[in-house]
């Protein structure tokens, strides 16, 4: 990535009158490229006007081109404007009067000019006239909606956002029948010239939170943007931080639901992956499943994300600490059980869940960037083979296998992938802390990660709101889910999201 804009640009300035100058500017510019088509031609019938309609091959319908601006233009009689003396604006006749296009803007400089050749509009040029036309006819293959790759729903809408922008603010309209509803679509990236929209519910949102996100997006200047991940990481305040601060989903359910709770979102075309914030830390716990179905199931299992988490980030460092520091904490009959297992293992507990883990990621990476066809059976096998060999070897204890492989497991009870990769990545720290201090070491990187946690915001939000201070009408969708029936009533006030 980078931020150089000291290359040459295309070059800029307002158009010139004379249509010949400007379609060799066009094609200087453009490199005279292949898909670029300029399409000359005359209309009036005493032919008194030479045109010229530009656009990109493949981003245009082509035959709207024929059935909605070169027919009107050569069957229109233009003669009366001049026989009463109404000449005027020969391009606002036209706009007004001639072309059946709905979206029409104007470009008077060169610089508008492309971006609207490479967005996929027509552009009309006329002879003698400094500036043009912008046609909206822009047409792009995009992916079909389609259900959800990563969150995957028993019961609940089987739609999923996809490439294309408007396809996802339509999503989002069709949920929220709103009058309210706000969408202020920007340009962002130089090269790339990619449509982001920023979507929120006025008189819900903020004020204050609405004025930072601007400002920070108004902050961005980058020669690509391919992905909402470029943009996720200018709206993060601490970057050292290994928990993310702005959501990412790909429902648009969920995405109409933190609307109503007082937040925003982001679109960026080209990625089905809609950012969301303020973002808070039991988000990350929280499924679209838990409000489709009765909410005993749903508290059930949000208890079981909940100790998912716990032995993600702590089932091996509490294995290395208990066996190598804190023996008496075990029953004498398991004790004796794994030091037979170990009586062969040249390595400590550090070592060996260490390379246990590395293993275990290894084959993680493996399974995701292989084809779809194997990864999962390769993944699988691997780790069992690779398990056993290891214990069948003395490389690793039978018990330090069941261990990293229930540890695995739970990381995946965590609905959100970017806060379990996080967890990952945490988990090696306590267990390089078990291994020097034993339980120890463990509270103290637990008092650590509780004040890091407490520190951080998201757009001036807390990141542990709701967990502190300890508010019980803030409880009912935390740790467990209260029935609906049961929950205060959405007003605007309790919508917002307290800063």
């Amino acid at each position: 990535m980078t931020n150089d804009t000291s290359h040459p640009r295309q070059p800029i300035g307002n158009l010139s009158s004379q249509l010949e100058q400007n379609l060799i500017e066009v094609k200087q510019a453009l490199g005279k490229s292949g898909d670029l088509i300029i399409r000359e031609f005359t209309f009036d019938p005493d032919f008194r006007f030479s045109a010229a309609v530009v656009y990109i091959d493949g981003l245009t319908d082509q035959k709207s081109i024929q059935q909605f601006i070169l027919e009107p233009l050569m069957l229109y009689d233009l003669s009366r404007y001049w026989a009463a003396g109404e000449q005027g604006e020969l391009l606002d006749i036209i706009h007004k009067e001639i072309l059946l296009i709905g979206d029409i803007k104007t470009a008077g400089s060169y610089k508008q000019l492309y971006e609207f050749i490479l967005s996929g509009n027509v552009l009309l040029l006329v002879d003698g006239i400094s500036s043009a036309l912008s046609l909206g006819l822009s047409k792009s293959e995009h992916r079909s909606i389609t259900e959800p790759t990563n969150e995957v729903v028993i019961r609940g809408p089987k739609e999923a956002f996809t490439e294309n922008i408007r396809t996802n603010t339509s999503l989002i309209r069709k949920r929220l029948r709103n009058p309210n509803l706000r969408i202020e679509e920007r340009t962002i990236g130089i090269d790339t010239q990619t449509k982001l929209a920023l979507v929120y519910v006025e008189g819900i949102i903020q004020d204050e939170v609405l004025e930072e996100v601007r400002a920070r997006l108004d902050g961005i200047h980058l020669d690509k943007v391919l992905d909402s991940s470029y943009v996720e990481e200018f709206l993060e305040e601490k970057h050292y931080s290994p928990f993310p601060r702005v959501f990412n989903t790909e429902r648009p359910d969920v995405v109409a639901a933190t609307l109503l709770e007082g937040r925003f979102a982001i679109i960026v075309d080209g990625t089905p992956f809609v950012l969301t914030a303020p973002s808070l830390f039991m988000e990350y716990f929280q499924s679209s499943d838990d409000y489709y179905q009765r909410w005993n199931i749903a508290t059930l299992i949000r208890v079981l994300r909940y100790t998912g988490l716990f032995i993600a980030l702590l089932g091996p460092s509490l294995y290395i600490a208990i066996t190598t520091y804190q023996h008496e904490m075990l029953p004498a009959e398991l004790l004796f059980s794994l030091a037979s297992q170990r009586e062969g293992v040249p390595f400590p507990a550090f070592i060996e869940a260490f390379l246990m883990e590395v293993s275990f990621e290894i084959l993680r990476e493996a399974g995701l960037r292989m084809p779809r066809g194997i990864g999962q059976t390769v993944s699988i096998v691997g780790t069992l083979v690779i398990g056993q060999s290891a214990v069948e070897a003395g490389i690793v204890s039978g018990a330090m296998v069941v261990v990293v492989a229930i540890t695995a497991i739970s990381s995946f009870i965590i609905p959100s992938y970017t806060f379990s990769s996080s967890v990952r990545m945490l988990r090696f720290s306590f267990m390089f802390l078990s291994a020097s201090f034993g339980l120890y070491g463990i509270m103290v990187g637990l008092f650590a990660l509780v004040l890091h946690l407490s520190s951080l915001s998201s757009f001036g939000v807390p990141y542990m709101s709701s967990f502190g201070p300890m508010i019980w009408r803030n409880q009912q969708d935390l740790l467990y889910r209260a029935p609906i029936s049961s929950q205060q009533q959405n007003t605007t006030d309790k919508n917002k999201v307290q800063r």
